[in-house]
Parts: C-alpha cells; structure tokens; sequence
C-alpha cells in the first residue's frame, strides 16, 4: 500500500492547534450554542427550566454535565420539524433515518449547515489519504439516509471527482470501479465484501483495481474486518464515524498514517463519555456511552445526545483533537443471551479467525421452550473445489465445530453454526443486517 500520510500545510489550523486553544473555542461555541438551543427549540427551553440550568451558568466545559441528555425519543415526540431552531423556510435540505421502529428522525440543515458539513466530511476524506483531484466513488445509498450526499458533498468540496453510484447493482459497481478506476471508495464495511464476491465473480482481481483508500462507516466493524478488506483490496480502511441526529457522516474520522480510531473533529461536535447505566460522565480512557452537543450547527442544534454508541475517549495522535477508540457496539444492539452480554463486532471477532469461512454472518435468535439460542449463519470459505464435495461438507463441519468453540471459549456462550455455501447468507447493499431475532415477545 502506497504512503498517503497528508502534508501538514494542508490541513486546517485548528487540526494541530494546542489544546488549550482547542478548549477556548470549545466553550465559545456551547456558551452559543446552548443558548440558540434554548431561546429557539422549546423543548430545549423546558429540559432546561426542568433540570434548573440556564445557558448562562455555562462557564467551563465541566458545566456542560449540567445540562439535561437528549435522546431520540424526544426527537420522535417533536416529529417532524419540533427540534428545529429555525423557521422551516430557511431550511436547506432535510434528512431522516429509516423509522423501523418508529417515527423516522428528521434532521435539517441551513446552507450554513450544509457549508460546514461538507467541510467535515472533506476534511475526514483528507485525513484518509484522500487528495484533491482524485476520483471518489460513492457506494452509500442516497435519498433521505445521510450517508450518501453527505459523502457527496465532502468529495467535492475537497476538489475530487465524485461517481455518485449509490447502492445497490454490486455487479455494476465492479464494472465502474474497472473502466473509470476511482482511487477512493466510499461505502459500508459488509457492502465492500459483497463488491468483493463481486470482483472476483467477474474474474477481476481486487488487488490490481485502482483502489487505494477505503472510508467505511455506518455500522461497527472490527480490526480484523479491516485487515480482511486491506488484505484482499491492498489498499487502506480507514474508519469514518457520524450519525444523522449530530451532523452524518464526518463527526470523526480515522486518519490513515495512524489508523488508531477516528479522531473527532472537535471544534464542531463535543464529545463526552458517559457511564450508560447512571449518566455520570467518566475520565477519558474508560468505556461508556457516546454522548455529543453540537458546537456550531444552525437548523438543529443538538445537546447532549446520547449515541448509545459505546466507545471511550483518547489522546490525539496524528491531530491535536482527541480520538474515540473504535466502536464495539451499541447499547441498544446488544444480545443477552442466558444471562451473557453479546455483541455482533464480538463474533465476527472469531470468525475472521477461520480462515475456512467467509466474513459474512448473521445471527438468529430463538426460543426453545424457556432457553434463548443462538444459530450463526455462515458461509464457507471458497476453495476451488466442488461445493458438494464430501471434503468441503468435512472441512465445514470442522470450521464450524472451530468457530463454536472459540465463541465458547473467548465470550462464553454455547451457540450453533450453521455453515453455507457462498449466498446463503443475505448480502447487504447498506447496513447490514446482522441480528434476526425470531424469539418469542412477552
């Protein structure tokens, strides 16, 4: 993989400032934005009375631990424009997540909102190795989901050439990566190994295309998973991190000389870490939840929303801003089965440790009688043999029976394997799909 490390001179002032001058514009920008949010959102205006807080007795950055949490529910319960700070007319473009299990959350931005995000989103592609010039192609879908015009817009305000391909027509997306010979790519962790499959269907070996940097995000991916996707791509993936109720896509952003969890880019967006069972904020360097307060945004001003995202904070690296450790899960996405807090990103841990599976997975959880159980759905690896060959079922019983027990034996849990042939496991051409919970409701 070639060296991409960005040249210093390129980047923003504020990405090696000192800390010290970090903070003071940190606490310039919640003493505004506190306020917008409570003379503009009226539900802002009675969290605050509520709690006794006023934006005036914001001082410090330790009295934003003051302030009262936002959660999506108080999005859904102001559906569609209650959260917005500014008249509907001066709205630029509105977003809003799928609503699968619910209202869908809306989100708008002013032209000044959609001005910085772009900035964000190019300043994240940047950091990735990205430069002015290149070719960008864009396989986040498009529409109402941020990730697609919020990619969009970041690759061409850093001076690229966007292929606004979107999702979806996998075999498409080879052909286009083949003929136009994009340097960058854009897309879902699980969705580059469904273009994977796709090349090398196609007979194109994935490590001759012009690829040379990856941005994935839009859902937890492992280390392992990375070393996967460099490994068959030979290029770099880098870790993009945003969810629409902050911004989209460019909240933080790996950087590719360090690759060591995406640094948040902290004159925009506020972290804190919090312990997700009290809300107490915890020292930077302990797990918890993702919490965020926007700094500078106009339409919808966001104030301690909490992520569930669980991460911890870090020391900056290759920027002066601090980095997030990459995320393992979210708090509403985990499975307790029989008493054993489980995570997606933890199996797939161990299933990029057999080498005769696939990386691609889903898991079923059912109820016999009173027990909860868990089948992961898997696929085997391919080997250049016949599918049906009495060697292959062997080596996939055996890869199965390797998979249940290091599952056993690193999370603790006795589950069942289910080992396909390459497809019996559902692609995606988004967010995968990783969890299907077929257990009985109470």
């Amino acid at each position: 993989m070639m060296d991409l490390t960005p040249d210093r001179a390129s980047l923003d002032p504020i990405e090696i400032a000192s800390r010290d001058e970090i903070s003071a514009l940190q606490i310039e920008r919640l003493k505004w934005s506190l306020g917008h949010a409570y003379q503009n959102v009226p539900h802002y205006k009675q969290a605050f009375d509520a709690a006794g807080v006023h934006p005036d007795d914001f001082q410090s950055l330790e009295d934003l631990a003051k302030y009262p949490f936002t959660v999506k529910q108080d999005l859904r319960d102001n559906y569609p424009f209650g959260m917005f700070a500014v008249p509907r007319e001066q709205l630029a473009r509105i977003h809003a997540s799928s609503g699968t299990t619910g209202k869908p959350t809306v989100v708008g931005y002013t032209r000044n909102d959609v001005d910085m995000w772009a900035n964000v989103v190019a300043r994240s592609i940047r950091a990735a190795g990205t430069r002015p010039g290149d070719m960008v192609h864009v396989a986040y879908g498009y529409g109402l989901f941020t990730g697609g015009l919020g990619a969009h817009y970041g690759v061409e305000k850093l001076g690229c050439s966007v292929v606004p391909v979107s999702g979806g027509m996998t075999a498409r997306q080879v052909t286009l990566i083949d003929d136009f010979k994009p340097t960058t790519i854009m897309v879902t962790p699980s969705y580059a190994l469904s273009i994977l499959d796709a090349c090398r269907e196609q007979g194109i070996d994935p490590r001759e295309t012009s690829l040379q940097v990856g941005i994935f995000g839009a859902e937890p991916w492992t280390n392992a998973m990375r070393e996967e996707i460099e490994q068959a791509f030979d290029m770099h993936a880098v870790d993009i991190y945003g969810l629409s109720e902050i911004i989209g896509p460019g909240v933080a952003s790996e950087c590719v000389e360090t690759k060591d969890g995406p640094t948040i880019w902290e004159d925009h967006f506020y972290p804190e870490i919090i312990n997700p069972e009290t809300g107490a904020p915890v020292a930077d360097g302990e797990m918890g939840e993702l919490v965020f307060t926007s700094l500078s945004k106009e339409a919808f001003p966001i104030i301690r929303y909490r992520t569930r995202d669980l991460s911890c904070l870090l020391p900056g690296t290759a920027r002066s801003m601090r980095r997030m450790q990459k995320i393992t899960g979210r708090s509403d996405d985990m499975i307790i089965l029989r008493g054993v807090n489980v995570f997606p990103t933890q199996i797939e841990e161990q299933l990029m440790n057999v080498p005769a599976l696939a990386p691609h997975f889903q898991i079923e959880l059912s109820r016999k009688g009173r027990m909860d159980e868990m089948t992961v759905h898997v696929e085997a690896a391919e080997t250049g043999k016949g599918d049906q060959s009495p060697i292959a079922a062997a080596a996939a019983a055996t890869a199965a029976a390797d998979l249940v027990k290091r599952i056993k034996d690193v999370i603790g849990i006795t589950t069942h394997v289910n080992v396909g042939q390459s497809g019996a496991v559902a692609r995606s051409e988004g967010k995968a799909v990783r969890v299907v919970d077929n257990r009985q409701k109470d």
